[in-house]
């Protein structure tokens, strides 16, 4: 039988930061939804996290009282770090934030990682044995050994960008060196001056949030890949006079769809008849998709989103609509989910809505093409010795050239253009 010698921390549970998708290793905390001391039921949304791909609420997993928050707002954590503590009110923490501290002060990446002479740091934790430390120096920052407190992710940008992690303080708890501490000290060189006088019209520096760091280094990764672009425009009358009928069938609160809805079905469709263009390029190999997940590119405040609609070939244009209008609402109210961004096979951006005529969209990797799309302009084109004014949308075909040739992609663009001119004969 157990012996009943510390109910309390039977009790309480720990909240440690969930791996909410392939490949994330940490997430910040954009802003708790409780506070220390509120009731929590399980299921209740606990708090707001930034990953590398969306901001979204993440639910709590038990219920009981929020007793001790460990990981403030705008501190980024490694995945399964401790952030939280739940419990019964009254219940004691103290020792469940220590044991939430102790394994990011010695974790087994830090030995060998930071490449530091071992003699040298075997004396300092001798000296740290023997004898009480013989300064203020930022002891805040530093473990009984001597060793400076940092995080594993903190250390390994700090190496990368050759800071000293003794010269910085944290503001992570106790005084903890965490990532967004190094961040800053690479965004900024010149932070040893604040006593200039200030320049007349000051300049603004905006810190890059999650999204942004991941938008620029994947735009800097599309860039890499030898890509090249086809233009090809459309008659849009057919797909004008299909809306039309389309809108007249909707019924009471219902979505109305868009061309963009119908180009979707329209490239899905394609995309079945090509399908070197719907495939990643994956080193080695290219990967050849049997469904059209389509990513439409939303633009958002502070940076640009792609959730995907999945299987885009099996649904109705009505249906791709209803898909569409409920991924963009949760886009732009910051409750996408993870999953809502994974598995995109192709990618289509339209700025028509902007006025814009015709531009050039970056890849999304490791997809093989990304559609852009501009806006339906009448323009005056000659059909058989006459001259017609005509509803004329430009497409331009961005295409990552490692895994099509300029032929396949071609004829895509071509059936595209060819659906979109005569419905019928996709739909």
């Amino acid at each position: 039988m157990s012996r009943p010698r510390d109910q309390g921390r039977l009790m309480s549970s720990q909240v440690t930061l969930p791996r909410l998708g392939q490949g994330m290793e940490s997430g910040t905390i954009v802003r708790w939804l409780k506070s220390e001391g509120e009731k929590v039921e399980k299921g209740d949304p606990l708090y707001e996290l930034d990953t590398e791909k969306v901001t979204q609420e993440v639910e709590a997993d038990s219920s009981g009282v929020l007793l001790k928050i460990l990981a403030g707002e705008g501190e980024e954590i490694e995945v399964g770090k401790a952030i939280a503590v739940i419990g019964e009110e009254g219940e004691e923490v103290t020792e469940a934030k220590a044991e939430a501290e102790e394994p990011t002060e010695v974790t087994e990446e830090e030995p060998a990682e930071e490449g530091e002479p071992a003699p040298e740091r075997e004396e300092e934790r001798e000296r740290g044995r023997g004898t009480a430390p013989e300064g203020p120096t930022e002891p805040e920052q530093r473990d009984n050994g001597g060793r400076v407190k940092a995080s594993p992710l903190a250390r390994r940008i700090a190496k990368e960008r050759g800071i000293d992690l003794a010269q910085l303080r944290g503001t992570g708890p106790e005084g903890r060196i965490v990532a967004e501490d190094v961040e800053r000290v690479g965004a900024s060189p010149a932070k040893e001056a604040p006593t200039a006088a200030p320049l007349s019209g000051e300049v603004e520096t905006v810190k890059l949030n999650q999204m942004r760091k991941t938008i620029a280094r994947r735009m800097t990764e599309a860039w890499q890949a030898p890509a090249f672009q086809i233009s090809m425009t459309a008659d849009m009358s057919a797909s004008i006079r299909l809306r039309e009928a389309l809108l007249e069938r909707v019924e009471e609160g219902g979505v109305r769809p868009t061309y963009s809805d119908i180009l979707t079905k329209v490239v899905a469709l394609a995309l079945m008849r090509h399908r070197d263009m719907n495939a990643h390029f994956a080193g080695d190999e290219v990967r050849l998709f049997p469904t059209a997940n389509i990513g439409i590119a939303v633009a958002i405040p502070h940076g640009l989103v792609v959730p995907v609609i999945p299987s885009c070939e099996a649904k109705s244009i009505p249906e791709i609509a209803a898909a569409r209008a409920d991924v963009v609402a949760r886009t732009r109210a910051g409750k996408l989910k993870t999953e809502d961004l994974e598995n995109g096979t192709f990618t289509i951006s339209n700025l028509g809505m902007y006025g814009v005529e015709r531009f050039t969209a970056v890849l999304n990797p490791p997809q093989a093409g990304i559609l852009a799309v501009g806006a339906i302009e009448e323009r005056p084109v000659v059909v058989e010795g006459d001259l017609e004014i005509q509803p004329r949308m430009d497409l331009t075909l961005t295409v990552d050239h490692r895994s099509v040739d300029g032929a396949t992609a071609s004829e895509f663009l071509r059936t595209v253009k060819s659906f979109l001119e005569e419905p019928g004969l996709g739909l």
